[in-house]
C-alpha cells in the first residue's frame, strides 16, 4: 500500500480526538473526585456496588467517545482516498480520450443491457460518409448493397460468438472506409477509418478485382449460352475453357472431357494459319469448313491474341449465308424497281452511312456514283451538295443540318420542301427505319409545282384581269345562263353580284338593263345571238346611247366551247378625254408657237441690245476716242465684263429653251479632244491665273478624234472647269483629264475647292441653282444644267462625286461614235483597248 501524505483535514480530525479523550479524563477524574468524597463521607452511605457502577459508566463513557471518534476519523480517511482515486481515474479518462480522438476514426459500441454509444465521431472527407449520427447508423443508406450486407454479417457474428472481424467497405460515393469490430467484455466495439495508403490502393484492387470477376462470370455465362462453339487456350495452345455449345459441337460429356482429352474442334492446318496471323501480331478471322456433329457446315472463325491466351468463336454461317442470298435477291429485285421509279431513294445504315441509292438520287444531284457506292458518311454528302450549291440557301446552316440529321432520333417522319438555287423545288421525306437508320425520299416537285402555280396564277390573273378591266365582261354558255362576269359588267348594267352569281338566263338580263337601256331591237340582236345555234352564231358590235348620256360599246363573240362573249364598255370618258385632248393638241401648238415667237424676241430684244454695249464699251477701250483715266477705264472694264455675263446667261437660257423645244440640232463632225481642252485652257487661263491656280492637264496617248458638236463639247468643258475655278481655293489645282474606255471618250474635271454637301449632290443639275458654299463664286446656276442637256444630247452620261472641304470631280462620257454621226473615211475603223485607268498620260501644268 502506497503511505498517504498528511494533509491539513486529516490533523484536524487528531486535534479533535485528543480534545475528545482530556475530555473523557476529565470525566473520569470527577468521577473518581466524587468517590473519594463519598469515601470520605463515609461508605457505610454509598454502597461499594453503587461506587463500581459509576466507575464502569465512567469508564463506558470513555471508551464510547473514543470509538466514536476513532469512527468519525475512518469516514474522513476514506472519503479522502475516494475522492483521490476519482481525480486519478478523471486523469486517465481524460488521457484515454485524448488517445481516441488523436486518430480521426468513429467508434460505436455496444453494451449488453445499454444500448449502442456512438463515442468518437472524428471522420471526416470520406465521400458519401454522413455526419448526423442517425444517418451513419443506417449503414444501408449510404454504403454499397454488397458491403452493407458484409458488414451487417460481421456484426452478427461479433454479437453471437465474439468473432473479430476487418473489411474495406465502400460507400455509394464510391469512397472506402476501413471497418474493425472487436468484443470486450460484454462490449461490441465497431471501429471506422478512413482507407490510407497500400490500404486504399488494396480496397481499389479488391473493387477492380470483384469487377473483374463479376465480368469473367456474366461473360462466361454469355458464352455458355451462345449456339457457337467459343473457347480459351494458355500461352501453350492448350485449351483451357470451353462453352457449352464447343462441347456439342465435339460430342463431349462436359467441359473437363474436353480439357482432359484436348478435344479440338479445327483441324492442325487450320490450327497453324492461327498461329502464323498471331505471329504475325494480328487477329484471325476467316471462313472456314468445321465438321459439327458429323456435318461439314461453313463457319465465320474469330480468333482474338491475349497477352497469354487466345479466345476463339466458330459462327454458323450456314443460315446466315441462306438468308443473304434470299436477301440479296430481294434486294436486287427491289432495287430494279426502285431504279426504274423517278422518286430518288436513299438507305442510311445505323452508322448514318450510305447503304443504297437508285439511279435517280445520283442523277438528281449529279453525284459520282464510284463515290458514292464507297458509302460516305450522311453529313459528308450534305457538305458535298453545299459546296456544289445543290442545297436550298439557309441562314443558319449548321442548324439546318442538323434539324435534318435528326430523323435518325425522330419517331415520325420528317419533311421538307428544298427550294434550290436552280429553280427545282424538291419534296424531301426523311422516315426512321427499325434498324436505326434513315430513308431520304426525295420527291422532284419542280414541275407540279410550276403547273400548279401556273394554274393558280392564270386563274388569279385572269380573275384579276377580268375584275380589273374598265370592259364589262360576261360568258353565256350554250343553255343561255350567266357563267362568268366581272365588277365591271355589273357596274355598268347597276346589277348585285349576288343576283348575277344566281347564272340568270339572257332573258332575265335583258329584261333588267332594258330599264337603262330601252331599244328593243339591239337586245333581240344580242339575245338572239346568246341563244341561237353554234353553226349560227355570228360576232355583233354596236353603240348604245343610254338615256342618261352614258355611251356604252358593245360586242359578242362566239367562243370554241359554244359559250358567247359579251363585252360592254364605258366609253363615255373616252369621249370626253378625246375631246379634251383634241383642244389641249391646239393649245399645244399655240403654246409652241408663242415660245418660238418669245425665243426670237428675246433673241432680238436683249442681245441685239447687249452686242452693242459691248461693242461700244470695246470702242470707248481704244485710243481712237481719247483717253481715259484709270476710274473710267475700270468702270469701263467693269461695264464690259459685267455684259459679257449678262450674255453668257441669256446665251444659255436661249440654249436651254431652244433644248426644251427640240430646236438644237448637233453638228456631228469628227472632233480633236486635244483641241478642245486647249481652247478651254486658253480661256480660262486669265481666271485662273488672277485666283492663283495651277492647271492640270493629262491626255491618254491612245485618245484620238471622235464624232461630236465641236463648239458643244467646248461648251460642257468651259462650263465645269470655270466652276472647278470659280469654287477652288487660292493656291489649289483644277485636273482636266482625258482618255478613252469602252467605246467612249470620258472627260473628268476635279478641283480641291469647298465640295458640295451630300444632300445637295442631286439638285445641282437643276436650273438656277446657285449654291456659293462659302465661296466667292457667284452665278445664275445654269452652267450644269447645260452641261447635263448638252451630254445627254451626245448620247453620252455625266456623274459628280463630291466630298465636303477636298473637292469635286465631275466625269463626261462621250461615245465615239454616236448613233446618226456621219462616219469619218480617214479615221479608223478597228477597235482599240481603253487606256488601263488613265495611265500613260501626257501632263501638262499650266497656269
Amino acid at each position: 500500500m502506497p503511505t498517504i501524505p498528511s494533509s491539513p483535514r486529516l490533523n484536524n480530525t487528531r486535534l479533535e480526538l485528543a480534545l475528545l479523550l482530556l475530555a473523557s479524563i476529565a470525566i473520569v477524574l470527577v468521577v473518581t473526585t466524587t468517590i473519594a468524597q463519598g469515601v470520605a463521607l463515609g461508605l457505610d452511605r454509598l454502597g461499594l456496588g453503587t461506587i463500581v457502577m459509576i466507575g464502569l459508566v465512567s469508564m463506558a463513557v470513555l471508551a464510547t467517545s473514543y470509538v466514536v471518534f476513532a469512527a468519525i476519523a475512518a469516514s474522513r480517511r476514506r472519503s479522502e482516498l475516494r475522492k483521490r482515486e476519482v481525480e486519478d481515474l478523471k486523469r486517465r479518462l481524460s488521457t484515454a480520450e485524448a488517445l481516441i480522438r488523436a486518430e480521426p476514426q468513429i467508434l460505436i459500441f455496444w453494451e449488453q443491457g445499454k444500448g449502442l454509444t456512438v463515442l468518437a465521431q472524428s471522420l471526416e472527407g470520406v465521400p458519401g460518409l454522413p455526419t448526423n449520427q442517425a444517418e451513419l447508423l443506417r449503414f444501408g443508406f449510404w454504403l454499397e448493397t454488397k458491403s452493407a450486407t458484409e458488414l451487417k454479417s460481421g456484426l452478427d457474428r461479433l454479437f453471437a460468438d465474439g468473432q473479430a472481424f476487418n473489411m474495406i467497405l465502400r460507400t455509394l460515393a464510391a469512397g472506402h472506409i476501413e471497418a474493425d469490430g472487436r468484443a470486450a467484455g460484454s462490449r461490441a466495439i465497431l471501429r471506422l477509418r478512413d482507407v490510407a495508403g497500400y490500404k486504399r490502393d488494396l480496397g481499389l484492387i479488391l473493387d477492380h478485382q470483384k469487377s473483374i470477376a463479376r465480368d469473367i462470370r456474366s461473360c462466361r455465362a454469355l458464352l455458355n449460352a451462345l449456339p457457337s462453339p467459343a473457347w480459351l487456350r494458355d500461352g501453350r495452345g492448350r485449351i483451357t475453357w470451353v462453352n457449352s455449345a464447343y462441347v456439342r459441337a465435339v460430342e463431349a460429356r462436359d467441359e473437363r472431357e474436353v480439357i482432359a482429352g484436348q478435344l479440338e474442334l479445327i483441324e492442325s492446318r487450320q490450327r497453324r494459319a492461327i498461329e502464323r496471323a498471331h505471329k504475325s501480331g494480328k487477329s484471325f478471322d476467316e471462313r472456314l469448313p468445321l465438321i459439327i456433329t458429323g456435318e461439314q457446315r461453313p463457319h465465320r472463325v474469330i480468333a482474338l491474341p491475349l497477352a497469354e491466351a487466345t479466345a476463339s468463336i466458330a459462327l454458323d454461317l450456314a443460315a446466315i449465308e441462306s438468308a443473304q442470298s434470299e436477301l440479296d435477291r430481294l434486294s436486287t429485285a427491289y432495287d430494279r424497281t426502285l431504279d426504274r421509279v423517278t422518286t430518288a431513294v436513299a438507305i442510311f445504315g445505323p452508322d448514318r452511312r450510305l447503304n443504297y441509292h437508285n439511279v435517280a438520287y445520283a442523277r438528281l444531284f449529279q453525284l459520282d456514283d464510284d463515290w458514292l457506292r464507297s458509302g460516305p458518311d450522311d453529313g459528308t454528302i450534305i457538305d458535298q451538295l453545299r459546296d456544289q450549291g445543290r442545297l436550298p440557301e439557309v441562314a443558319n446552316f449548321r442548324e439546318w443540318k442538323t434539324r435534318l440529321l435528326s430523323a435518325y432520333d425522330a419517331t415520325g417522319e420528317l419533311e421538307d420542301w428544298w427550294h434550290l438555287s436552280d429553280g427545282r423545288v424538291l419534296h424531301v421525306t426523311a422516315a426512321r427505319r427499325p434498324d436505326g437508320g434513315v430513308t431520304y425520299l426525295y420527291d422532284d416537285a419542280t414541275e407540279r409545282l410550276a403547273l400548279e402555280s401556273r394554274y393558280v396564277a392564270l386563274t388569279r390573273v385572269q380573275g384579276e384581269t377580268l375584275n380589273s378591266l374598265t370592259e364589262g365582261v360576261a360568258v353565256f354558255a350554250t343553255d343561255g345562263r350567266l357563267t362568268l362576269f366581272n365588277t365591271a359588267f355589273a357596274r355598268i348594267w347597276r346589277m348585285a353580284r349576288r343576283d348575277l352569281q344566281n347564272r340568270p338566263h339572257i332573258d332575265d338580263f335583258v329584261r333588267n338593263a332594258r330599264v337603262l337601256y330601252e331599244d328593243d331591237v339591239t337586245w333581240s340582236r344580242i339575245a338572239q345571238s346568246v341563244t341561237a345555234l353554234s353553226a349560227e352564231r355570228e360576232n355583233l358590235s354596236g353603240q348604245m346611247l343610254r338615256p342618261d348620256m352614258s355611251v356604252i360599246d358593245f360586242a359578242a363573240t362566239p367562243l370554241p366551247d359554244g359559250a358567247m362573249l359579251l363585252t360592254f364598255a364605258d366609253v363615255t370618258d373616252a369621249k370626253r378625254y378625246e375631246r379634251a385632248l383634241e383642244e389641249r393638241n391646239e393649245a399645244l401648238v399655240a403654246a409652241d408657237r408663242v415660245k418660238n415667237q418669245f425665243i426670237g424676241h428675246v433673241s432680238y430684244e436683249l442681245r441685239t441690245p447687249l452686242t452693242n454695249i459691248i461693242g461700244f464699251s470695246e470702242l470707248l477701250a481704244t485710243p481712237h476716242t481719247g483717253d481715259l483715266n484709270e476710274r473710267q477705264r475700270t468702270y469701263l472694264d467693269h461695264i464690259s465684263a459685267s455684259s459679257r455675263t449678262l450674255l453668257a446667261i441669256i446665251d444659255d437660257i436661249l440654249d436651254l429653251a431652244t433644248i426644251d423645244a427640240g430646236a438644237l440640232d448637233l453638228r456631228l463632225d469628227p472632233v480633236s479632244p486635244r483641241d478642245i481642252i486647249d481652247a478651254t485652257i486658253l480661256a480660262v487661263r486669265e481666271r485662273a491665273v488672277n485666283a492663283d491656280l495651277t492647271l492640270d492637264v493629262a491626255v491618254a496617248d491612245d485618245v484620238q478624234e471622235f464624232y461630236a458638236d465641236e463648239s458643244r463639247v467646248r461648251q460642257i468643258l468651259y462650263n465645269l472647269v470655270s466652276n472647278a475655278v470659280g469654287f477652288s481655293k487660292t493656291g489649289g489645282t483644277v485636273m482636266l483629264s482625258c482618255w478613252r474606255e469602252h467605246g467612249d471618250i470620258v472627260f473628268e474635271v476635279e478641283d480641291q475647292g469647298v465640295g458640295i454637301p451630300l444632300d445637295q449632290q442631286a439638285s445641282v443639275w437643276d436650273r438656277f441653282e446657285s449654291r456659293a458654299q462659302g465661296s466667292a463664286h457667284r452665278g445664275a446656276g445654269l452652267g450644269l444644267s447645260i452641261v447635263k442637256s448638252l451630254v445627254e444630247l451626245h448620247k453620252g452620261r455625266v456623274t459628280l462625286h463630291s466630298t465636303p472641304g477636298i473637292g469635286t470631280r465631275v466625269t463626261v462620257r462621250l461615245p465615239e461614235r454616236p448613233e446618226g454621226a456621219l462616219m469619218n473615211t480617214n479615221a479608223p475603223t478597228e477597235p482599240t483597248l481603253a487606256a488601263p485607268a488613265k495611265a500613260h498620260m501626257d501632263h501638262q501644268k499650266r497656269g
